[in-house]
């Protein structure tokens, strides 16, 4: 086997099977930053609304569930239950959001930088061809 071959076979993706209903070979994967930056702002919008808008009910529950208890119902502990674990739920999904959004700034960031790097190293690359 040529060095080309074991080359090219060590860089191969491991474990994908040659399956043409699932995958096909020759097919890569390819994102384009416009559409990272896309999703990215659409977390940071559901982020926003989420923040104002899950917590809409919380002081009509608590009142609500204050006052149920006051009066000797059950149902008073139960909404003060659900309050907690919505509150919980909530702060959960908002970090979640705020990940992704993060994350796919930082990845649209990083992935123009390492493009500009690559760039430049190709150009000075090329002009070191004349100076030999």
């Amino acid at each position: 086997m040529s060095f080309e071959e074991e080359w090219g076979a060590a860089m191969r993706l491991n474990g994908l099977p040659n399956d043409p209903g699932r995958w096909s070979p020759g097919v890569d994967l390819s994102v384009k930053q416009d559409h990272l930056g896309a999703i990215g702002h659409a977390a940071y919008e559901l982020h926003g609304r989420l923040a104002k808008d899950g917590n809409h009910a919380r002081m009509d529950s608590y009142e609500a569930a204050t006052a149920l208890s006051g009066h000797a119902f059950r149902t008073g502990s139960a909404l003060t239950t659900v309050q907690e674990a919505w509150g919980f739920q909530l702060r959960t999904l908002l970090h979640a959001v705020a990940h992704i959004s993060n994350h796919l700034d930082y990845s649209v960031a990083s992935h123009a930088k390492d493009d500009a790097e690559v760039s430049a190293s190709l150009s000075v690359s090329k002009i070191s061809e004349y100076f030999t």
